[in-house]
């Protein structure tokens, strides 16, 4: 149970008693989960049933876009967690639960091909369903995409790393912005999950997987949702499975109409490069949850997902010298710095 002075969990509870009509003292409310934001959740317990409520502070999240992409997915056929009762004004929502057992905890070797099978086939029922011309989603802009890379270098580079960037170097790495942007705006725009990854999604005896976290949607580039998923910041795998399973999805892509032969040309380089644009964001949001979110778990995560970058980078001449930079100013200090900040 939490802290007895925890003002909004004793309002959440007051809601949920009134809401399922129960007492309040006969509810079982443990932590399920928090995540990178200020929304926190809760598994709720009674004799009937298990839920899922949802904490989101009104003055530092909004519940709406939840319940607006989950409405949109649900539609579009993509499994996503039931709302059962809602207060927008508290910033509560009750949802179906899902259980423990997210993609994260189970993924192996044995069974990558089975359940990517199933995540990739529900990334592709969303991106093929969910009308984006509607203007129900806001677009992934220049300035947002440019703006999520500033990251890396203020939260990682400056303020983790201490290494602030000479004229040179914010030359190198603006001209590198730039690239990726260009490919990411050049790709066929369709719905785009932003967080669809191993913790996002859930193994679900019907309709697998569960999709999570969703209310940041966006419409935007169509290998975004993809190397989320195939280059997750939390799990790696061999560059051949991924060939593969990239390869099976630009097939597939290919027989919805989604991409031409022309684009199905440029999908490998697409992949790559909005991964390291996703990876520059991730490493960058990673460090300011640690500096300043007092959040440090992320920061184990930290050297897949540079490494990833260095990879990357390294087999394209127009990156290369983010490659460099990584490969002989900042890996060589990580391991020193991310024990300090450990501590």
């Amino acid at each position: 149970m939490a802290d007895t002075h925890d003002t909004r969990l004793a309002t959440l509870r007051q809601w949920l008693a009134f809401t399922l009509r129960r007492p309040g003292d006969t509810l079982l409310i443990s932590p399920a989960s928090s995540d990178a934001s200020f929304r926190r959740y809760f598994r709720v317990t009674d004799e009937t049933q298990n839920l899922i409520a949802m904490d989101a502070p009104p003055s530092h999240e909004d519940v709406k876009p939840f319940m607006h992409v989950a409405r949109l997915l649900e539609k579009a056929g993509v499994h996503t967690p039931g709302i059962h009762a809602d207060n927008i004004k508290d910033g509560f929502l009750l949802l179906e639960d899902f259980g423990s057992h997210s993609y994260l905890d189970l993924l192996n070797e044995s069974n990558a091909d089975a359940l990517y099978h199933d995540a990739i086939n529900a990334l592709a029922t969303a991106q093929r369903a969910i009308d984006i011309e509607a203007g129900d989603l806001p677009p992934y802009s220049k300035t947002l995409l440019h703006r999520e890379m500033e990251l890396f270098v203020e939260w990682f580079l400056v303020e983790l790393c201490g290494l602030e960037p000479d004229n040179e170097t914010r030359r190198m790495l603006f001209g590198a912005f730039q690239q990726l942007t260009g490919s990411a705006l050049e790709q066929p725009r369709v719905f785009v999950h932003r967080d669809y990854h191993s913790r996002n999604l859930m193994h679900t005896a019907t309709g697998n997987p569960g999709v999570l976290d969703f209310q940041d949607a966006v419409v935007g580039p169509i290998t975004y949702d993809l190397v989320s998923l195939l280059r997750d910041c939390y799990i790696a795998w061999p560059q051949h499975r991924i060939d593969g399973w990239v390869d099976a999805f630009r097939q597939r892509l290919h027989e919805d109409a989604l991409l031409s032969n022309s684009q199905c040309a440029s999908f490998t380089r697409w992949f790559d490069w909005m991964g390291v644009q996703r990876h520059l964001k991730a490493v960058g949001i990673f460090s300011r949850l640690k500096l300043r979110d007092n959040k440090p778990g992320y920061l184990q995560d930290i050297p897949r997902t540079l490494n990833y970058i260095r990879e990357i980078a390294g087999r394209y001449q127009e990156l290369s010298g983010l490659s460099l930079l990584l490969e002989n100013r900042v890996l060589p200090l990580l391991p020193d710095i991310l024990l300090e900040n450990q501590q």
